[in-house]
C-alpha cells in the first residue's frame, strides 16, 4: 500500500495559479522557473468544477468548504496543503441519504485517493515517491496550448484524471508528461459511445439527433421503454418517463445535438461497473470435481464478448478507468429492498444477452468507494504507473484516437474540423504529429441522425 513521508520542499518552484488573480476570469499566472538542485517532479490529479460544487454544496464540514472555495477560485491546491485538506476530509461523517449521499462518497474517496497517491514510490514513475497537487482542468484550459505543456512538463512527471470529467469540460491531452485518462476531449465525449456501440455491436437502443431535428413522435424502436436516457451535447445525462419526454426532447434538439437512449422498461435499470485493468475471475479445480449438472451456468461480465471485441480497440491492460453495463430488461418494483444494485467486479450473470455496453471513463472514479479502491489496488497490483507501462499506453492513445476521429469523420458531412486544421495532411497526422501539446478544436456536433438498434448502427432521416 501507499507509504507516506513528510512532504518536500520547493524552493523557488514554477507555480501555474495565482491566487490573487479575479475569480471570475480565473487567469493563470506562471511565476519563475523552479530551481533544478534538488527539484522533484509531483503527480497531478486533475479534476473538475463538479467536485468542488460537491465538496461545497454538502455542507461536509466547516474547514472543507474553504478549501474547496480555493480549488475552484485558484484552480489548484497544492501537496503543501494537503495535510490540512486532508484532515478535513476526515471530519465527514457517512449520515446522509439519497443525493446528498453523492457528496459524502465524493469526499470519502477523494480522501482515500490522495493518501493513496501521496508519496507511494510505486506510483511514481520516478521510483522516489511524489507530492500531489490537485490541478482543476477548467484552468488549465485557460491556457494556450503550448504554455500548459511547458508547464506541466516543468512540474509533473504524471498525470491522472478523476473519472467521470464532466462532458462540459475538455480534458487535458497530453503525452508528456504521461496521462492516465481521456487523451483527448471526444474520449471523454458522446461520440465515444457511439463508436463503441459501432465496432462491438452491443449497446442500448441509441438515438444520435443533430442540432435542429424535430420530432413527431418517439421512435417505435423505444416503444418498450418506460424511461429513456437524453443527454445533451457536452451536458451530463439525466432519465426522464418517456410519457412526457417528447417536448423537452423537441426543446433541447433547437439548440443543442441529443443522445436519446433506452434506459429501463419498468422503474430504474441494473447498471453494473467493470474496473479495468480486467479481473479475470479463477477456477477452482477442486469445484471442477464437484460440478453440480442441474444448476445454471454463471457467466462473468468480465468475459462479455463485447468486451473481447473492445479490447481490440481500448488497451485495457496498461490503463485503468471502469465500462458500464447495463441492463434495461431488469424490472424493479417500487420497494427500497428491490433497489438495483451496483458492482464493480466478477459480476455473475444468467446470461449475456440482456447486458448491454452503456459508457466507458478512463481514469480513477471517485463516485463509489468500492469501484475507487478496486482501480487504485489496480494501480498498484498491474504496476500500470511504470515508465513501460506508461509508454505503452501513449502508443495505444494514440491509437485509439485514430479509431475514434476516423469514426467521427465518417458521420459528418464535411471533414472533422476542417478548418481548424491547417497545413498539409488530415486529422491523423495533425495528431501524430501533435501530441504533446495537442490542440484539439472543441468536440463537434454530429451532422447526421444515426440510430444504433439490433446491433448496427445506420443513419436515418426524421
Amino acid at each position: 500500500m501507499s507509504s507516506f513521508a513528510a512532504p518536500l520542499e520547493r524552493e523557488e518552484s514554477e507555480d501555474i495559479f495565482d491566487s490573487k488573480e479575479p475569480p471570475v476570469i480565473d487567469k493563470i499566472a506562471l511565476l519563475k522557473q523552479p530551481s533544478e538542485e534538488g527539484y522533484t517532479k509531483r503527480i497531478a490529479f486533475l479534476f473538475d468544477s463538479t467536485l468542488t460544487a460537491f465538496l461545497m454544496m454538502g455542507n461536509l464540514s466547516p474547514g472543507l468548504k474553504t478549501h474547496a472555495v480555493t480549488m475552484f477560485e485558484v484552480g489548484k491546491l497544492s501537496d503543501e496543503s494537503l495535510d490540512s485538506f486532508i484532515a478535513e476530509l476526515g471530519k465527514v461523517t457517512d449520515t446522509a441519504e439519497g443525493e446528498a449521499k453523492r457528496y459524502f462518497d465524493h469526499a470519502f474517496t477523494l480522501r482515500d485517493t490522495i493518501q493513496f497517491l501521496r508519496y507511494n514510490a510505486a506510483i511514481d514513475p520516478a521510483g522516489v515517491g511524489a507530492g500531489v497537487d490537485l490541478l482543476r482542468c477548467e484552468s488549465l484550459n485557460s491556457l494556450d496550448a503550448s504554455t500548459c505543456s511547458r508547464v506541466l512538463n516543468k512540474n509533473y512527471n504524471l498525470l491522472i484524471s478523476m473519472a467521470p470529467l464532466s462532458n462540459e469540460v475538455r480534458t487535458v491531452s497530453s503525452s508528456s508528461p504521461y496521462h492516465i485518462g481521456p487523451p483527448v476531449p471526444e474520449v471523454n465525449s458522446v461520440w465515444l459511445k457511439m463508436w463503441m456501440y459501432h465496432v462491438t455491436g452491443c449497446g442500448p437502443v441509441s438515438f444520435l439527433l443533430a442540432k435542429g431535428t424535430r420530432l413527431l413522435h418517439l421512435p417505435p424502436e423505444l416503444y418498450p421503454y418506460e424511461r429513456l436516457m437524453i443527454t445533451t451535447w457536452g451536458h451530463e445525462s439525466t432519465i426522464v418517463n418517456t410519457s412526457n419526454v417528447l417536448m423537452a426532447l423537441n426543446e433541447a434538439l433547437s439548440h443543442s445535438a441529443v443522445l436519446l437512449q433506452a434506459y429501463s422498461k419498468r422503474n430504474e435499470a441494473e447498471i453494473v461497473y467493470v474496473t479495468f485493468p480486467f479481473d479475470k475471475p479463477e477456477t477452482d479445480q477442486n469445484d471442477s470435481n464437484h460440478v453440480d449438472e442441474e444448476a445454471p451456468k454463471k457467466l462473468d461480465l468480465v468475459n462479455h464478448p463485447a468486451l473481447a471485441k473492445l479490447s481490440n480497440f481500448v488497451d485495457f491492460e496498461h490503463s485503468c478507468g471502469y465500462v458500464t453495463f447495463i441492463n434495461c430488461s431488469k424490472q424493479y418494483s417500487d420497494r427500497q429492498d428491490e433497489s438495483p444494485p451496483i458492482c464493480s467486479s466478477n459480476v455473475e450473470i444468467d446470461s449475456f444477452d440482456d447486458w448491454k455496453l452503456l459508457d466507458m471513463y478512463l481514469g480513477v472514479p471517485l463516485f463509489s468507494t468500492e469501484v475507487n479502491k478496486h482501480t487504485c489496488d489496480l494501480l498498484l497490483s498491474r504496476n500500470l504507473c511504470t515508465e513501460k507501462s506508461l509508454i505503452a499506453l501513449t502508443d495505444s492513445h494514440r491509437r485509439l484516437v485514430l479509431f475514434l476521429l476516423d469514426f467521427i469523420s465518417e458521420y459528418q458531412v464535411v471533414p472533422l474540423a476542417e478548418d481548424d486544421y491547417s497545413g498539409p495532411g488530415d486529422a491523423k497526422s495533425f495528431v501524430c504529429q501533435q501530441m504533446p501539446g495537442i490542440n484539439l478544436p472543441p468536440v463537434p456536433y454530429p451532422t447526421r441522425n444515426l440510430m444504433f438498434s439490433t446491433n448496427s448502427l445506420t443513419e436515418i432521416t426524421v
